[in-house]
């Protein structure tokens, strides 16, 4: 029931829930932006989000397969040169 009292927490009630999960497990229990599937913690907020073309997240390939395999190949020539240098 629908009432005009400035308590009226039935809109509330009725609204869809956030859609993101809690720390514990449990479906999140706020009510989801209007237009959007996630509350404003969880993500439904204006703006919220990383900002488009996001530098952090870019990747820097020291870890690759190429990259380690050319820490190896200069380590094994350092290692070299050195007993090249010992037997001088």
């Amino acid at each position: 029931m629908m009432t005009t009292h400035p308590r009226n927490t039935g809109p509330m009630r009725a609204a869809p829930r956030c859609g993101a999960r809690t720390r514990r497990g449990t479906p999140c229990q706020a009510p989801a932006v209007s237009g959007k599937q996630r509350c404003r913690m969880h993500g439904g907020a204006k703006g919220s989000g990383a900002p488009t073309g996001n530098q952090n997240a870019l990747k820097h390939g020291v870890y690759t397969a190429e990259a380690k395999a050319m820490q190896r190949h200069v380590r094994a020539l350092t290692r070299r040169t050195r007993e090249i240098i010992d037997d001088i």
